[in-house]
């Protein structure tokens, strides 16, 4: 290697490293984006204080509407979930405040319906009232705590079991729920190690005449973390806008240069975005190039992003203790090119026909396989190479609730397939179809969408915020047009 060339490729690489950290450094915006105008640049989805409040609201909804109906209509008297701190019940973050984060100790909470207007009592056996949620139980030894003022010990250890045994016998429910499940892992939170401890105190040990029913709360569980409350909605349709904007960002020239930007630059640009944003998220992020005349293994894995390079992204945000997941297709024009390639932008549209057939097949009180076997029925009838793998979404971002397929399951999913749709309840309809285009000499296009929609109480399907019809594009020499639907 000659002193010139080294030079050369010395400042191709100083060039790259400095393109690559500009991309992850990027300032904030003064506004966010077209999909979620006038939203504060620092806090597009408002403060931690706010959020706060509105999730307060949102378990108080959440335990006085939809609670007593899932307890009514699987005929349950009573539901005890107890956990210990660090090893919580999947139901949790669905029961407590957003200011709780763990178990305290060991908690034990315990629903029981009163019958009639007396609603569902919540006792918690252990921790806290959770804003004033629940009764909590406390011990009746003296202890002062210093820092609260308070003159009683907590519950603690085998006190708590006998708590329980004698809230069970005073009120000598019927049928008794646990977090048992060999379905849903949404359901199986009770741990052998609290069982034990039921059974070694004789907890659920029949009393006189009185022999309750022991029964796997399955379905009262799931469905309590998968029902949403109609005031959630106006939150996810600003956290699927502020979806959009990011990915729209990622996927253009303030972001991608090409014959520089690599997949791994934009994907750790988008994972910057939101921490600049103080968001969270539940996976890794992912960007992925198809290119003519290229295969998977040319490409390999993380691959600088060329001129005509069509791009995919997997990508969702964490806020207020819910989630999105959004899968979008971008394209990195040509010199003197003005729009995606016509036979690209069929294939987009064949893909949308196919979310068009999901979207019309989701119905409360059907099962994810239901939907799932009509779906694929109207698609072979309208000769679409596809996949389909759908899912609920939520507290949760593959949430509690049925699955619409899996990618390598297309002809349904035993259990957690068979479970119903309920109303209120939402889902990421996630899929691919693959498309041979005419510009790329015939070659098979993947085109991966996914976008969340929401089943509202009234059984009313409708997009979380909307779907994408059009390529986002990287366009040349900046002056990036963000693509609207």
């Amino acid at each position: 290697m000659t002193k010139n060339t080294g030079a050369f490729l010395s400042r191709r690489v100083a060039m790259r490293l400095a393109v690559a950290a500009a991309a992850v450094a990027s300032p904030l915006v003064a506004q966010i984006g077209p999909h979620l105008p006038n939203a504060d640049a620092r806090r597009p989805l408002g403060t931690q204080r706010e959020w706060s409040t509105t999730q307060q609201e949102w378990l108080r909804l959440r335990l006085e509407r939809t609670l007593p109906a899932l307890m009514r209509r699987d005929s349950v008297d009573m539901w005890i979930v107890p956990m210990r701190e660090y090893n919580e019940d999947p139901v949790f973050s669905s029961i407590v405040s957003p200011t709780t984060f763990a178990a305290r100790r060991r908690t034990i909470y315990v629903f029981f319906d009163r019958g009639g207007d007396q609603g569902i009592e919540r006792l918690a056996l252990g921790g806290t009232s959770q804003g004033g949620m629940y009764t909590a139980v406390r011990s009746g030894i003296a202890a002062t705590n210093v820092s609260t003022g308070r003159t009683t010990a907590e519950l603690w250890g085998s006190a708590q079991w006998d708590v329980l045994t004698k809230v069970i016998r005073e009120r000598k429910p019927r049928k008794i729920a646990l977090n048992i499940d060999s379905t849903f892992a949404f359901a199986d939170g009770l741990t052998l190690g609290e069982y034990t401890g039921m059974l070694s105190r004789d907890v659920l040990k029949p009393d006189g005449e009185w022999k309750p029913q022991i029964t796997t709360a399955g379905r009262l569980a799931v469905d309590l973390i998968a029902i949403r409350q109609a005031e959630e909605e106006a939150t996810f349709n600003r956290m699927n806008r502020l979806t959009w904007d990011i990915i729209e960002e990622a996927f253009s020239s303030r972001v991608v240069t090409p014959g520089v930007t690599r997949t791994g630059d934009v994907v750790w640009w988008m994972r910057q975005r939101m921490a600049d944003y103080g968001l969270t998220t539940w996976f890794q992020p992912s960007v992925d190039v198809q290119r003519r005349g290229a295969t998977d293994r040319d490409l390999g894995d993380d691959p600088v992003i060329q001129k005509g390079d069509v791009l995919h992204c997997d990508f969702g945000i964490t806020a207020l203790r819910l989630n999105t997941d959004t899968q979008h297709m971008g394209y990195v024009l040509r010199d003197g090119e003005s729009g995606v390639p016509p036979g690209l932008q069929r294939a987009l549209a064949t893909t949308n026909r196919l979310q068009d057939i999901v979207f019309s097949e989701i119905r409360a009180g059907r099962s994810g396989n239901e939907v799932l076997q009509s779906s694929r029925q109207r698609m072979s009838r309208d000769s679409i190479d596809g996949t389909i793998y759908s899912h609920p979404i939520g507290m949760h971002g593959h949430g509690a609730g049925p699955l619409i397929g899996l990618w390598d399951y297309q002809d349904g999913v035993p259990g957690r397939g068979d479970h119903q749709m309920q109303p209120g309840t939402w889902y990421s309809i996630e899929l691919q179809a693959t498309s041979r285009v005419p510009e790329w000499g015939n070659q098979p296009v993947r085109v991966g969408q996914e976008e969340d929609v929401i089943l509202d109480g009234a059984g009313v399907v409708k997009w979380g915020y909307q779907r994408q019809t059009k390529f986002h594009l990287v366009r040349p020499n900046g002056g990036a047009i963000r693509s609207r639907r």
